[in-house]
């Protein structure tokens, strides 16, 4: 186990928010591309028709997963509106005030908003149909969503710039690293967000480190991604980011590597669930079973993720999770406080 240091139509729904579809994710540069699979089905339940899926995921990863699971329901149409976290909150918010949300599955990394629609009772309860084989902290113990990977947050740094890298969140506070820090923008991404909201939980952190770590005047960029891309190039010698990136930059030769924090680390498990009112909740119910399968978490080691189940192995230099130690975390709390933390947060760095 883990250490813890601890009633309107489809169709109308979707014409009705095409125009703000439009605006609003064409800004972020993201399509809703249909993606499809065939293949012979491997004796699970056979399921047909359409799943909406509402995701952050990177567009690339989430094809892979589809493509796997066409391989075992290949009459199940996957289509994918991929956006940012904030984005798609927005979306969902605008379907809502016409009558119904159009997706049948939401998979993002926030699990706030989660807790938020589940209060709201937007979702249904879904029970993985191997249950047992996932980590406690992936499972909400109500039942309505499931966590799809481990993505801790952690110090990234730049193997060509740094020879002796930090150990400990606290060090990130110290002079030495004045000017020479990148992170995530908090409004943007939901990760950063949920970050604001658990270290200003820590006892040993709190807002006193983050107002610390702001003294030392950090660049925040939009999401993990640039964040990583900036410290593999070395224009930031160290990062806060999101492990796998790192994992994805290094596989590929660039010269940056991942510091697990003595402290522990804050972590997402990038929860899936199922809408209330999806239109095929059967089908939509095989998607996410699959994500969280031994085949749909073996997928997520071979992206570079942490898995949810201790049968599926492990990234190529990544802790096992058994020896990584996450942080405790009171999810309602964190949902409570996140507004607050934000706001905070962005006072000490900006």
């Amino acid at each position: 186990m883990v250490a813890v240091s601890r009633s309107v139509g489809r169709r109308a729904v979707l014409a009705s928010v095409a125009v703000f579809a439009a605006g609003a994710l064409g800004l972020a540069g993201c399509s809703e591309p249909g993606t499809t699979g065939s293949g012979e089905a491997s004796g699970s339940t056979a399921a047909s028709g359409e799943v909406i899926l509402y995701t952050s995921e990177p567009q690339a990863k989430i094809d892979e997963i589809i493509s796997a699971f066409n391989e075992e329901q290949p009459d199940v149409e996957v289509k994918v509106f991929r956006a940012g976290t904030g984005d798609l909150k927005a979306r969902i918010e605008a379907e809502r005030s016409t009558g119904a949300v159009a997706a049948d599955v939401l998979l993002a990394a926030d699990v706030p908003t989660f807790e938020g629609y589940k209060d709201q009772e937007l979702f249904q309860k879904f029970e993985p149909s191997e249950a047992d084989a996932i980590e406690d902290v992936a499972v909400d113990p109500d039942g309505f969503y499931v966590g799809t990977r481990i993505i801790p947050t952690v110090i990234a740094y730049n193997t060509s710039e740094i020879t002796d890298p930090p150990t400990s969140w606290a060090e990130l506070a110290d002079p030495e690293y004045r000017d020479r820090i990148i992170l995530p923008n908090p409004d943007v991404s939901g990760a950063a967000a949920f970050n604001a909201a658990a270290w200003s939980l820590q006892p040993d952190l709190g807002k006193e480190w983050i107002d610390r770590l702001g003294a030392n005047n950090p660049q925040v960029a939009e999401s993990n991604g640039p964040v990583s891309q900036a410290v593999a190039e070395g224009s930031k010698p160290v990062g806060i980011v999101v492990d796998y990136l790192v994992r994805d930059l290094a596989g590929q030769g660039s010269p940056i590597a991942v510091s697990y924090p003595t402290e522990g680390v804050p972590y997402i498990t990038q929860p899936g669930a199922i809408f209330a009112d999806a239109p095929n909740p059967e089908a939509a119910t095989l998607f996410l079973d699959f994500l969280v399968s031994q085949k749909g978490q073996q997928i997520a080691v071979e992206q570079n993720y942490l898995p949810v189940r201790d049968d599926a192995g492990t990234p190529a230099g990544a802790p096992s999770l058994a020896d990584l130690t996450l942080f405790d975390q009171d999810l309602e709390a964190i949902a409570a406080s996140r507004d607050q933390a934000v706001a905070a947060f962005n006072a000490a760095v900006r």
